[in-house]
């Protein structure tokens, strides 16, 4: 069975080993070390019914999640605004999972009231590029050469929806 649900503290094991697998794979976050749970928690405890973690669980295992953040917090012009992140474990790529838990996400964005969700994604990541364009996301903003991986640059795009 398939569900999309906020996630509990239960999950943080899963999106813990799924974040990390994205780490370790390169060029799909800016961070360039992995995680243990007891690092995550206090970044798991900022989610909240305003600012949801979802999860996509099949059969009771967690193999997705995405966040809904506050975009520049504490900027009260740009309360109206959020950033989008999720990620897939790497078994279950290409099999339209981002595709439905970001579709969930920005079903929650528009409920919540939000105008603006924003994606940052490195330039080197076509997958999620692809998918970001796919769901009508426009590129925003193009940071160049901004990340550094071992001398390995690339930079950071900013993909862009208005919802509301």
């Amino acid at each position: 069975m398939v569900t999309i649900r906020l996630a509990n503290i239960n999950d943080l094991p899963a999106i813990v080993a799924i974040y990390n697998q994205a780490i370790q794979q390169q060029f799909q976050t800016a961070d360039t070390k992995t995680f243990s749970v007891n690092e995550r928690i206090a970044w798991f405890e900022k989610f909240d019914e305003r600012y949801p973690l979802l999860v996509y669980v099949i059969d009771d295992i967690v193999i997705g999640w995405a966040s809904i953040s506050p975009y520049r917090p504490g900027r009260q012009a740009l309360r109206h605004s959020v950033e989008l992140s999720y990620y897939v474990h790497q078994d279950h790529h290409s099999k339209g999972i981002g595709t439905a838990i970001i579709k969930h996400a920005l079903g929650a964005c528009k409920t919540l009231g939000y105008k603006n969700v924003i994606t940052i994604i490195l330039d080197r990541n076509e997958p999620s590029i692809r998918l970001m364009k796919k769901l009508g996301f426009e590129q925003w903003a193009h940071l160049p050469l901004i990340a550094d991986f071992d001398g390995e640059e690339c930079g950071h795009v900013y993909y862009g929806l208005r919802i509301n």
